[in-house]
């Protein structure tokens, strides 16, 4: 019997609006970059990959300090033609703490709104920092989020087994009581599995439709689980 559903929150509950290239471009813009659009896509994602890489080879740990530094070091990696690197990379990190920088999944308030009838508990885990907690105050049905689990806080980040053991005790219910959903394989699916959890995977592109995972295409069908 399921007792709460727990949310990743970026990909899954909440988006970069209108896209993380478009906002690295118009800061880039400021401080005189000459980057498309293309251009900074692909490099973020290269750069993302590589932060990953070096947080896999720490064992997952993390804090509010190194997020920052993790941040820096992206933005400073993706945009290295602007005039003052840190100017740039403080209007970018204060930029992604405005509720404006971030659109939430419309059927969010509905899907909230159904499993709070059914009397389940809901809570958001995040491999996020600090600032996660001003944009969710802006969050349709923030009210109904018991708990906030945010990895810089934590001190590890998914998929550690340490991050969702916090999240566990956090809850005080056995695992197979949970269903945790979200939108990354490995670090969402995966994870909560080998943790006891049952878990469903957004993937509204398919991209995981031949992974053997359980997935759904739109976060309103959860209300149909």
């Amino acid at each position: 019997m399921i007792q709460a559903i727990v949310y990743d929150a970026v990909g899954t509950l909440m988006h970069v609006n209108p896209s993380v290239e478009a906002v690295y471009a118009d800061v880039g813009r400021r401080f005189g970059s000459r980057l498309e659009a293309a251009e900074i896509r692909a490099r973020f994602r290269g750069a993302f990959a590589l932060q990953d890489r070096l947080d896999e080879a720490a064992g997952w740990r993390t804090s509010e300090e190194r997020e920052r530094e993790r941040w820096r070091t992206i933005v400073g990696q993706v945009l290295d033609d602007v005039a003052d690197a840190d100017g740039c990379f403080d209007v970018l990190y204060a930029a992604f703490t405005k509720a404006e920088a971030w659109a939430f999944d419309p059927e969010w308030e509905a899907v909230s709104a159904h499993f709070q009838e059914r009397g389940l508990r809901q809570a958001l885990a995040s491999n996020f920092d600090g600032r996660l907690h001003g944009i969710l105050a802006s969050m349709p049905a923030a009210e109904r989020i018991e708990h906030v689990v945010v990895s810089s806080e934590v001190g590890w980040r998914k998929p550690a087994r340490e991050f969702f053991a916090h999240l566990l005790a956090t809850l005080r219910l056995p695992a197979e009581e949970i269903l945790f959903v979200g939108d990354d394989l490995v670090n969402d699916y995966e994870a909560a599995r080998a943790m006891g959890m049952r878990a469903m995977l957004l993937d509204p592109a398919g991209i995981y439709r031949d992974s053997g995972a359980a997935t759904v295409d739109r976060l309103g069908i959860l209300t149909g689980v």
